[in-house]
């Protein structure tokens, strides 16, 4: 008769735990460390993050990426007395799919990373479930994904995350959203992972100026991108319902938001100098981006238009060029070179709230 293969359950994942957990990597047991982080903490080092000496991520690692190539231990998360393994198919399978809602780019985008991570960087991390069973589901409620682009670069982008293994639904109204999943016009999607990516409101400026605001809450401005009847205050970005000076709406992106501030900045100087005011704001579109994921983009500058390698190169070397400073433009190009090099992923730290409150 074949003997039980004995099991070992440590509770904290601290220095102690760790040790212990590693120390038995050729023990003939296996092993299961529980913690309530998913991260071992370098806590001699804690006073360097607290007077800005270090970030987070340089005191702290996943768990599961520490102990990725010990095949005898497998790490849950959760407080001792109360852990859910989710052994409930049904459960296990909600809690592996994740719903993004919107298919601009911030979707797209947020799809395809996730994709990645679960095919490469997490691949090789958990025991209990293949994070390449991921279930990643990208709604849309247009015919198409990233309404602003192109056609053809739509139809990119649909291919690509659907290779990538993400499904894509398109023509498709959220109706609700609970803790349980979300629900369509005529489909339910249980999942306990919804991300929103199509839109956010706007703060709360336009009503404490006591102005008028669209649907999304963004104050209707002049088009100076003052405040009616007060040329002294301005809005703009995210809080502002910009116009072209066609009249058409100026899309919710950084180049916007920077081409008002500098445009207002251009008011206030001439007000200081005595000067006329620049007058109408005019907005300048060079180019609409979006990656999909690891070799893939795709890029509208109008006539010209990119997909693939080439525009993922573009799309990596202008975000990190628009970055504020050279040290912070470096270290990204460091991480994203290092990431593309090693297949791996940032710091994965789940942080905020205490599980047990």
């Amino acid at each position: 008769m074949k003997a039980t293969r004995a099991r070992v359950v440590i509770a904290g994942a601290g220095f102690g735990g760790l040790a212990t957990t590693r120390a038995l990597a050729r023990a003939p047991v296996d092993v299961t460390l529980i913690d309530r982080r998913n991260f071992h903490l370098f806590q001699p080092l804690l006073y360097q993050v607290a007077t800005a000496g270090l970030n987070p991520s340089n005191i702290a690692w996943p768990v599961r990426s520490i102990l990725r190539d010990q095949a005898n231990a497998c790490v849950l998360l959760g407080e001792v007395g109360g852990v859910d393994t989710a052994d409930d198919p049904k459960q296990r399978r909600a809690l592996t799919t994740f719903v993004i809602v919107g298919g601009g780019p911030t979707g797209v985008e947020m799809a395809g990373a996730i994709a990645e991570l679960a095919q490469h960087a997490l691949a090789a991390d958990f025991r209990a479930i293949d994070p390449r069973d991921t279930r990643i589901i990208l709604v849309e409620g247009a015919s198409r994904l990233l309404g602003a682009f192109p056609e053809p670069l739509s139809e990119y982008a649909r291919q690509e995350l659907r290779r990538m293994g993400v499904e894509v639904r398109l023509n498709a109204k959220v109706v609700g959203c609970d803790p349980e999943g979300v629900s369509l016009t005529h489909d339910r999607i249980a999942a306990c992972t919804v991300i929103w990516a199509a839109g956010v409101a706007a703060s709360p400026a336009a009503r404490w100026l006591g102005m008028p605001a669209d649907r999304a809450g963004r104050a209707l401005v002049e088009t100076d991108l003052s405040v009616p009847g007060h040329p002294e205050i301005f809005v703009i970005g995210d809080t502002a319902a910009m116009k072209t000076a066609a009249g058409a709406p100026v899309p919710g992106l950084a180049p916007a938001a920077k081409q008002a501030g500098r445009h207002v900045a251009r008011t206030i100087r001439a007000e200081l100098a005595g000067r006329p005011r620049p007058g109408v704001f005019r907005y300048r579109h060079r180019a609409n981006l979006a990656t999909i994921g690891r070799n893939r983009a795709v890029i509208d500058f109008g006539r010209l238009q990119l997909r693939g390698s080439f525009a993922w190169l573009l799309w990596s070397v202008a975000h990190i060029y628009f970055l504020i400073g050279i040290r912070h433009r470096l270290l990204v190009a460091f991480e994203w070179l290092w990431n593309y090099l090693s297949y791996g992923r940032g710091a994965r730290l789940i942080v905020g709230s205490d599980p047990s409150e």
